[in-house]
């Protein structure tokens, strides 16, 4: 602790009232009645490629929402909540689903790809989103959750690394206090193994569990499970990744480039078809330029923020996520930061997943411990000595922002870890089966309901729609210029995208 103080006093001056983060939130566009829509990108929206504050994920369906970057946890939320104004105002009788398990499902090919247009960037966006669904399934991929990027100014990247390093060592006590995802509609694991219980005819769940998007039914895969990529150093993550995106990997070339028709399965046969398909808790990235591929840019120029990939949407919420929760990820990453680090192992890496997969099924299960070296700690011992850790860092938070936010967050996290009842999983849970006779559908949708009636009541100024109306018709010009711009054959360019020689 008093290590962690005195590098707290060393941060540069007026580090702590400069932290920035963002917000990429997905979402899947519902039918009234909680089914998937199968309606294109809403026009009014602009260009899902070019657009840069509204796109979509993996699915035409599933809207993804991108703030700018923000000195303040308000500001961020203030204009995630704008961005949801206005997509409401452009989406008719659709509901934005407002949790991370995915509403009522079609038969798995039903569920519409994300579409970008004819150019070659376009089309390879789809490519690589239907090589996705060769290897995964459409249905895991929508999955959808908030994405929270963190920097601290003058952070080097081996500073970030040990951040990264520490977050994945306790990652798990934000599954435990943040996780809201204890229960599935039964059509997501049609046809699939499982270990769910059902709580009533259409809805699966398990009663501990925290986060099911992050446990095996999630964004897990046995081929990346193969990947044990160590955070030890810029080069040791870059090669890892490397391997992955240019080594064969035998079961995706007996998928082929090509189907027998002729047309693109996927933009390659290696175990990453890109960086982005790698799944993690944590990343570490940086703003690319046009064309470069994302490792090379962390290559030349380092890391500029970390993403933070492990939050669930919280149905409470009108936006997926409050403003104490951003504090609590401060506080928690500002913790990773200022503590020792070692090195990672590969035993300690396995160690970590079990204890994620143990925290995401049973995480609120009475006297649940974790790995902890050789010993086993329970949860909430382990859980109180992190939050302790977090005092004095909330104490130089709040000096440095005013007032007792980051204390009051804080406090309201010991609160949680003491009484497992007052989390957001298992106030789903309670809530499911109190006022929805235990339907997940039917408690999701109602709280889907109220956030559109909610956000359609806040005002919008006529300044900000304009805003939002030009946007999206400059996204629209983008595209059509891009298209206009394209001579090179696609083949072509996606080998030229995928070279090596492109990764740095």
């Amino acid at each position: 602790m008093n290590q962690l103080t005195n590098r707290l006093r060393a941060l540069a001056p007026g580090a702590l009232g400069s932290l920035q983060r963002g917000i990429e939130k997905e979402s899947l566009r519902v039918r009234p009645d909680g089914m998937l829509v199968n309606t294109p990108h809403p026009a009014g929206l602009g260009s899902a490629m070019t657009h840069p504050l509204i796109t979509t994920d993996f699915s035409e369906s599933q809207i993804e929402l991108v703030t700018g970057v923000h000195p303040s946890n308000k500001a961020c939320l203030d204009e995630l909540t704008q961005i949801h104004q206005v997509v409401y105002r452009n989406i008719g009788d659709e509901l934005l689903w407002c949790a991370s398990m995915p509403c009522g499902l079609p038969a798995d090919d039903a569920i519409p790809i994300g579409q970008y247009g004819h150019s070659n960037v376009g089309r390879a966006k789809t490519i690589y989103r239907n090589g996705l669904s060769y290897r995964y399934g459409r249905r895991m991929q929508t999955i959808s959750g908030i994405h929270y990027n963190f920097s601290i100014p003058v952070v080097t990247t081996e500073a970030y690394f040990a951040l990264i390093r520490n977050f994945r060592r306790h990652s798990w006590l934000l599954m435990y206090l943040f996780g809201a995802s204890p229960a599935v509609c039964a059509s997501f694991v049609k046809g699939r193994q499982h270990e769910l219980q059902e709580l009533r005819p259409g809805t699966l769940y398990m009663p501990h569990a925290t986060s099911l998007r992050m446990g095996r039914l999630g964004y897990q895969s046995d081929a990346q499970a193969s990947l044990a990529v160590s955070y030890n150093s810029l080069e040791s993550y870059g090669a890892s990744l490397q391997h992955a995106m240019t080594r064969p990997y035998p079961a995706y070339e007996a998928i082929g480039i090509k189907g027998e028709d002729g047309e693109y399965r996927q933009l390659a046969t290696s175990l990453l078809q890109i960086e982005n398909e790698f799944y993690g808790t944590i990343r570490p990235k940086r703003v690319i330029h046009t064309g470069e591929r994302p490792l090379r840019a962390l290559r030349e120029r380092g890391v500029e923020y970390v993403e933070v990939r492990l939050m669930d949407l919280n149905p409470f919420c009108m936006v997926g996520i409050e403003q104490a929760t951003m504090r609590v990820l401060d506080l928690f990453l500002m913790h990773c930061l200022l503590c020792d680090s070692a090195k990672d192992t590969p035993q300690e890496i396995a160690a970590n997943a079990r204890n994620q997969l143990r925290t995401a099924v049973r995480g609120r299960e009475p006297g649940l411990t974790l790995e902890r070296g050789e010993a086993q700690m329970p949860l909430n011992t382990w859980g109180g000595e992190i939050l302790a850790e977090c005092e004095p860092i909330a104490v130089a938070l709040d000096a440095a922002n005013g007032g007792s936010a980051y204390r009051d967050a804080l406090a309201g996290a010991n609160t949680a870890l003491a009484d497992a009842g007052l989390t957001p999983s298992a106030r789903i849970l309670e809530t499911m089966q109190r006022e929805h006779e235990g339907s997940y559908v039917g408690f999701i949708r109602a709280q889907s309901v109220k956030h559109r009636s909610d956000l359609l009541a806040l005002p919008l100024t006529a300044d900000v729609a304009e805003r939002f109306a030009q946007l999206a018709a400059e996204s629209l010009e983008q595209q059509s210029r891009i298209e206009a711009a394209d001579t090179m054959p696609f083949e072509a360019f996606r080998q030229q995208y995928l070279s090596p020689v492109h990764l740095g």
